[in-house]
């Protein structure tokens, strides 16, 4: 393995972290004592942002609707139609189960939804309006009863397409707030906002910050931090191609990570090229290539197999396959938490409208979950069911084993019942 270009810094800068985590803890602390009042306080102090009601009703999710011209209502309808139709399909694999295993011992699970979700839309650098499907639609598919969709304001008033997106998308109540007071809020309940049990969504380090604190009081998706892209190529690639999916994941941030493996170093050399030279032309290159230059890394590796093992170990969130046989990569990579394949297919179809999910894991998280799907909002609950004659079967091995542990409340849970419905010896 040879590194071509190298990160200047790390994204993740220990003292700024620790201050993240202070001020979120104050914060969710605060909104939790006081309700409503901090809610207003610190959506005044951060967004300039004091509504008579953080909540939006039907007459104003209306006019907002209406003031979104119909091209983009359409684009947001068609995006929406790929992203629940794929949810549905995921929703219909997960079969409820019912078993005898053995005679008499009926066991069994069901995919049980969460009441209540809360999906953060982020709209701080850009109003993030695929978030909104995303998170909203793939909750109804699963079933969830009560949808509440959160974002900040943009520039003083909510941000209209992310309104329509919520609102298409099916959410049931839509609340005009954002950062780690808005989630406070959602996750304690306020005196006018009732709580959520789950949080989803991505948002910036104090949205991500407050999702780990509040894990426990409610259930999260997961944790994100700075977003990753890592492409892998090889002499068959299209060096232009490859630059703009680096550079297209980089201008989410300053801190955005962005990686090519390849096996080809002349590749490497044109990209490096093709990199600088669209940074001359996109509208957002103060941003990309700041992430570019502190954290892009371009590394040469000797074969596929080596590619696959460097990627496994960097887990990244985004993976682009952009060699001759992209789905030899499906077969020997494990850790990745969305993997497109070939030339054809990028990052952004799958962030805006392909119909797979683009909330997904960061920082290595991808070696032990996988992104936002139906499956996040179920909860797998199993049930027992069995006869008099089978308890009489079973109670002896259980009471043998709760002893053995020295749990003796339990094994009389196992002895009273040989009592009740008969005994060892039925002669």
């Amino acid at each position: 393995m040879k590194v071509v270009k190298d990160a200047q810094r790390s994204p993740h800068a220990g003292d700024a972290a620790a201050g993240v985590t202070a001020a979120v803890a104050e914060i969710l602390g605060r909104v939790a004592r006081e309700g409503d009042s901090a809610l207003r306080d610190y959506s005044q102090r951060f967004d300039d942002w004091s509504p008579r009601s953080f909540r939006l009703h039907p007459p104003e999710i209306e006019r907002l609707v209406a003031s979104v011209p119909d091209e983009v209502l359409a684009d947001i309808e068609f995006a929406q139609t790929q992203i629940r139709r794929f949810a549905e399909a995921q929703r219909t694999a997960l079969r409820d189960l019912e078993i005898e295993t053995l005679p008499g011992v009926t066991l069994g699970h069901r995919n049980v939804p969460v009441q209540s979700a809360a999906c953060y839309v982020p709209g701080g650098r850009y109003p993030l309006v695929a978030s909104a499907h995303m998170g909203i639609v793939t909750a109804k598919a699963a079933g969830v009863a009560r949808v509440v969709g959160i974002t900040p304001p943009c520039e003083g008033a909510p941000h209209a397409a992310s309104i329509a997106a919520m609102q298409r998308a099916g959410a049931d109540e839509i609340y005009v707030m954002g950062g780690a007071h808005a989630l406070a809020a959602v996750a304690y309940g306020t005196q006018s906002i009732r709580p959520v049990d789950m949080i989803v969504g991505p948002g910036n380090a104090y949205v991500a910050e407050a999702k780990r604190q509040l894990f426990g009081t409610v259930g999260i998706d997961l944790l994100a931090g700075p977003t990753e892209v890592l492409v892998i190529a090889d002499e068959s690639a299209d060096a232009e191609i490859v630059a703009a999916d680096l550079l297209g994941q980089a201008e989410h941030g300053p801190d955005s990570l962005s990686t090519l493996l390849t096996t080809s170093e002349a590749l490497a050399r044109s990209v490096l090229a093709a990199i600088e030279a669209q940074l001359t032309s996109l509208p957002t290159a103060a941003i990309a290539g700041a992430a570019w230059r502190n954290h892009g890394r371009v590394v040469l590796v000797e074969d596929e197999a080596e590619a696959a093992a460097v990627a496994d170990e960097l887990a990244a969130e985004h993976v682009e396959v952009l060699t001759r046989a992209p789905r030899n990569f499906l077969e020997r990579m494990h850790n990745y938490g969305a993997m497109f394949l070939g030339e054809a297919t990028n990052v952004a179809y799958g962030d805006k409208v392909i119909g797979t999910n683009h909330v997904l894991p960061t920082a290595k998280g991808a070696r032990y979950t996988g992104g936002l799907w139906v499956g996040k909002f179920l909860k797998t609950c199993t049930y027992q069911e069995i006869t008099r004659e089978a308890s009489l079967a079973l109670a002896p091995y259980c009471s043998r084993l709760c002893a053995l542990e020295r749990f003796f409340g339990h094994q009389e849970q196992a002895e009273i019942r040989l009592r009740k419905f008969g005994s060892r010896d039925p002669d």
